[in-house]
């Protein structure tokens, strides 16, 4: 299809093969400040397709973070919205999405690869950090809404991708903090939960990498308020995630993520030290 300028529009001639198959933040985010700007300066879609030389579908599709824009669009709708730079610049951190995280995610997921420690509270599931293949698995089986077949391998992929952090940063240290029920959880079936233990033992035993246990007759417990991740960053800055039903929250106000810090550094004194955790859970291994 060929539009205003001679400009040949790859989607609305093919379709919408060029979307964005799991739309990032970063692209929404962009998407919202075209749009924005468009509006301010009075031009529907179609009029600004036309100064920009693309299709009234292309320039919704930007708008929608539903696909990644090219340079030359950039740069025309920078000139047709006054040429302030912030499309330039905003263009720059531009990401694509990454199947298998949710959204509210990502964000967390790129801290984590450059972070210099990292720590982990968990009440509900065994950490995606720690998960065997076989153990994730059942873990998204039990989604509902049910995932499809791509939607699981999708996820399964994307968690085992994660896991790489363990083995590939040694000097990184790594604490995590884990009820005593989950572990006792026989998601998946019983072969499952053995492989889960064999895979948890295995990715705490280096030196970088301290898991406790949260026992389950303990009379005193610092973070009744739910899971809760924190990490530092390279810039020495400390930040904190927070996930519930569907959604999750990245905490970077200094004194909320100081309470959390506390509230998980308490709780480091009130669970099994290291040797005693990994006697329970050799001891559950030994049970199966």
């Amino acid at each position: 299809m060929t539009i205003a300028g001679g400009e040949v529009d790859v989607e609305g001639a093919a379709g919408d093969w060029e979307r964005e198959p799991d739309p990032s933040d970063s692209l929404r985010t962009f998407g919202a400040v075209v749009q924005a700007l468009r509006e301010h300066a009075g031009l529907s879609r179609v009029e600004f397709g036309t100064q920009v030389r693309f299709s009234k579908h292309t320039v919704e599709s930007v708008e929608l973070g539903r696909r990644m824009p090219d340079e030359d669009f950039v740069e025309r709708a920078e000139e047709a919205l006054g040429n302030t730079g912030a499309l330039r610049k905003a263009a720059r951190h531009l990401t694509r999405g990454e199947p298998g995280l949710a959204a509210w995610f990502r964000r967390w997921a790129r801290l984590e690869r450059v972070a210099v420690s990292l720590c982990t509270y968990e009440c509900r599931l065994v950490p995606g950090l720690l998960q065997s293949e076989a153990y994730a698995r059942a873990v998204f089986d039990n989604s509902i809404p049910l995932l499809t077949d791509e939607q699981v391998e999708a996820q399964l992929t994307a968690r085992l991708d994660r896991q790489r952090m363990l083995r590939e940063r040694p000097t990184v240290p790594f604490s995590f903090i884990v009820e005593e029920a989950v572990f006792r959880r026989r998601l998946g079936g019983v072969e499952v939960q053995r492989g889960m233990l064999d895979l948890v033992l295995e990715l705490s035993a280096p030196r970088n990498v301290t898991l406790q246990v949260g026992q389950l007759g303990a009379e005193i417990h610092a973070c009744l308020d739910g899971p809760v991740q924190l990490l530092e960053t390279p810039e020495a800055r400390r930040l904190a995630y927070s996930e519930g039903q569907q959604n999750g929250r990245l905490i970077a106000a200094p004194k909320e993520v100081s309470f959390l810090q506390q509230r998980y550094d308490t709780l480091r004194s009130q669970a099994l030290n290291p040797k005693e955790s990994r006697g329970l859970l050799e001891r559950l291994r030994g049970e199966l």
